[in-house]
């Protein structure tokens, strides 16, 4: 959620409004934001999944009802809706179709959905897309040409933006970075969708607390130990024993960053991005915070050597700075662009 500094009153905002909504599993973030990617009201209301995708995209609606009146607006104010969820989806469709945290809202509608419920079009994205073009527009890639972002958490998500496009593919499935191959060995690790030697498999939260379970358990000596044999351990539990000093736990943090690298290179060489950005939940601190530092210096040293001669130079790994509004600002970002490219027609 945006902190108070972070919004702007309707008296400085540039009009036409753009309301971005980012659908999650526990939660729903619902945004207005302005013609330079800043928001002038927010909303963050229970997913409440079991009551089903009707229910809350009439929730949705309601919540878009509510920011408008809260910043003093009207509602001819805003001009389009942008929409984010998990995937996998169909754009062309607007269907939501077999999102694993989302079980009840298999194969629905629900990009028509929302946009009868909250009588405007709407712009119709995967949420790391999304949360790709929200740090391209306002975020820590603003300005550049060209951007890959990775979002760090339970799995691998990934979001990739050339110019003004985001990269979506043929079929919804474009920028799925998290299922790069970085492992081709038989008894590679295995993926959220069983499939060996991705990123995800390596880099993904289960990863994080494989790795050091299984470490543990062949005798490793750590912190973690007691937690291992009780409730179990967590990314949480990882980061914060290598932050006081466990070996182990540093050990599995800078593997991370290792093993990101490879899949990182990967991306470099294929896009040329003008910058590779580092966002989600499982940032080991992130920006400023010394393990965060540490673990994107490992990033950084790891890459650099693999580049050609003239990427080394130009190399620019940095976290994102949106944090979880990344995907709303985003969202609304792509339903601004929908609308400016349809007001150019």
């Amino acid at each position: 959620m945006p902190d108070s500094s972070q919004i702007i009153s309707a008296a400085d905002a540039k009009f036409p409004l753009f309301a971005g909504i980012d659908v999650g599993g526990t939660n729903i973030k619902v945004g207005l934001v302005d013609d330079l990617g800043r928001t002038v009201a927010y909303r963050s209301l229970p997913t409440e999944a079991d009551r089903g995708p009707e229910d809350a995209s009439e929730r949705m609606a309601d919540g878009l009802a509510q920011i408008i009146q809260q910043a003093g607006v009207e509602k001819n104010d805003v001009v389009q809706v942008g929409l984010a969820t998990p995937g996998p989806l169909d754009l062309e469709t607007g269907m939501l179709l077999t999102p694993g945290n989302l079980p009840d809202w298999w194969n629905f509608p629900i990009r028509d959905c929302v946009s009868k419920h909250c009588q405007l079009p709407v712009r119709y994205a995967n949420d790391a897309n999304a949360a790709a073009f929200g740090e391209h527009w306002s975020g820590a890639a603003s300005g550049l040409h060209s951007m890959v972002l990775l979002t760090l958490g339970t799995g691998i998500g990934g979001g990739i933006v050339v110019g003004d496009t985001l990269i979506e593919g043929a079929y919804g499935c474009g920028s799925e970075c998290g299922h790069i191959l970085i492992d081709l060995n038989p008894n590679a690790r295995r993926d959220s969708l069983d499939k060996a030697g991705s990123l995800e498999a390596y880099c993904g939260a289960y990863s994080v607390v494989n790795r050091a379970s299984e470490a543990i358990e062949a005798g490793r000596k750590s912190s973690l130990t007691p937690m291992c044999a009780g409730r179990g351990i967590t990314p949480l539990d990882v980061s914060n024993a290598a932050e006081a000093g466990d070996e182990l736990a540093r050990e599995v943090v800078m593997d991370t960053a290792r093993y990101l690298a490879l899949g990182i290179v990967t991306l470099i060489h294929t896009i040329d991005p003008s910058s590779v950005v580092l966002g989600g939940a499982m940032n080991f601190g992130g920006a400023g915070h010394p393990l965060g530092e540490e673990f994107l210096r490992c990033i950084r040293d790891e890459v650099r050597p693999r580049l050609l001669l003239s990427l080394q130079k130009v190399l620019k790994i940095e976290f994102a700075q949106l944090g979880s509004d990344a995907g709303y600002i985003g969202a609304a970002g792509l339903a601004r662009l929908q609308f400016m490219q349809a007001d150019n027609k």
